[in-house]
């Protein structure tokens, strides 16, 4: 387990400090609402107060026909106390030593208090004040990965959150090896992780509703809008909505529940061409720019951007692996003549003899590196995914 130092030096990335808004939440659970009846949620990385993950399903509660809400914070999260705060800490029984005390809250019923026949935040004021729920204080520091957090994962059924973008590796396989369901935000980049990608090519893990090109902007501290603004340009940084500065980063939803699209055929209309697509110099598969380029009638291998992700199914395609390193062991070296070709037209990218990623000539004959693919094969009717 990770040591209390460790976990302090994560959340100094700012990156780690970007917590989620309320109508990000809401346009991506909204798609999942059948699939949260009877169940117990846990949002491990979420100060109860601040967060709006939890603000979400304390709201929705009866809505979604949950069983049981389960939030829990970090003890050096440096967002406690500090904004979003859904009511103040003083209503509470429990005198908490310290804001950053960490604590867990359980909540099981959610009454309609003011009578309007709704459940707004003027109900949530109330939820501590109701004896079937309850807040408590934790003995360790609240880490995701200590005793006691991981026993109270092991009686959820659905884990939803925004988990350190640093720490995503150790927080997915955690989500793994326990067998859990969950939806949570991640790193674009993640996809790559040798411990992911494997996930995503076993169908163990795959892509949410948001679009994976789509930027999201996110609740920052204070300490870094000052930062952001003087450093960065409007819309690029971040971007300023009703009068509040939110910073800019890319981020997707990452999830083992079901998704309508995967189940979706999606639509090739292209023929195959040799004269129009380009081979790789060190792989026997084609390449793919864009995802509208991939034919219909072509049972090779093929190389194709990460978003295509977002469009897969996998009773139509399977996934071979990822075009770069070891990740499918029959990608070749980088030609050295290749090399020398992209040297010549000033290719400065960072690509050295024996590297082992995809490379090939375009239709001018000019050198290229593409940014990122996956192998994936088209598969036949009446044939199965069995991998690769």
């Amino acid at each position: 387990m990770a040591t209390n130092k460790n976990l302090a030096k994560a959340f100094t990335a700012k990156n780690d400090e970007y917590y989620t808004r309320l109508v990000d939440i809401e346009n991506e659970l909204n798609h999942y609402k059948e699939q949260f009846k009877g169940k117990v949620v846990f949002c491990n990385c979420d100060d109860p107060f601040e967060s709006n993950f939890f603000k979400y399903f304390a709201m929705n509660f009866n809505h979604l026909g949950l069983k049981k809400l389960i939030a829990t914070c970090y003890a050096g999260s440096p967002i406690i106390g500090e904004q979003l705060s859904l009511f103040e800490v003083n209503t509470i029984k429990i005198k908490l030593p310290n804001k950053n005390q960490p604590y867990k809250i359980e909540i099981t019923e959610v009454k309609d208090e003011n009578g309007d026949g709704a459940v707004g935040l003027a109900d949530v004021e109330y939820l501590l004040k109701n004896k079937k729920n309850t807040l408590t204080l934790l003995k360790g520091d609240g880490d995701f990965r200590s005793k006691e957090c991981i026993k109270l994962l092991e009686e959820s059924d659905i884990i939803v959150t925004n988990p350190p973008f640093s720490l995503f590796n150790e927080y997915i396989a955690l989500l793994v090896e326990y067998n859990k369901k969950f939806l949570i935000l991640g790193n674009p980049n993640s996809i790559h992780y040798k411990n992911i990608f494997p996930l995503v090519q076993d169908n163990k893990v795959w892509i949410g509703y948001k679009t994976m090109g789509s930027d999201m902007y996110f609740i920052i501290p204070e300490k870094y809008k000052e930062e952001l603004i003087k450093n960065n340009k409007e819309g690029s940084g971040y971007k300023t909505i009703d009068g509040e500065v939110y910073g800019r980063s890319r981020a997707i939803w990452f999830t083992n529940l079901d998704v309508s699209k995967r189940h979706e055929t999606m639509i090739l209309y292209k023929k195959y061409d040799e004269k129009k697509y380009c081979k790789y110099e060190n792989y026997d598969a084609i390449e793919i720019s864009s995802v509208s380029d991939i034919p219909i009638d072509y049972y090779g291998k093929m190389g194709v951007p990460d978003n295509f992700l977002e469009f897969y199914n996998p009773s139509q395609f399977k996934i071979i692996g990822y075009g770069r390193g070891d990740f499918i062991p029959e990608i070749g070296n980088v030609p050295e003549k290749f090399l020398e070709d992209y040297h010549k037209i000033g290719g400065k990218g960072h690509v050295t003899k024996g590297m082992k990623t995809l490379c090939f000539y375009n239709k001018e004959g000019m050198p290229k590196f593409p940014y990122s693919r996956i192998i994936v094969q088209k598969i036949k009717e009446g044939e199965e995914n069995n991998g690769n």
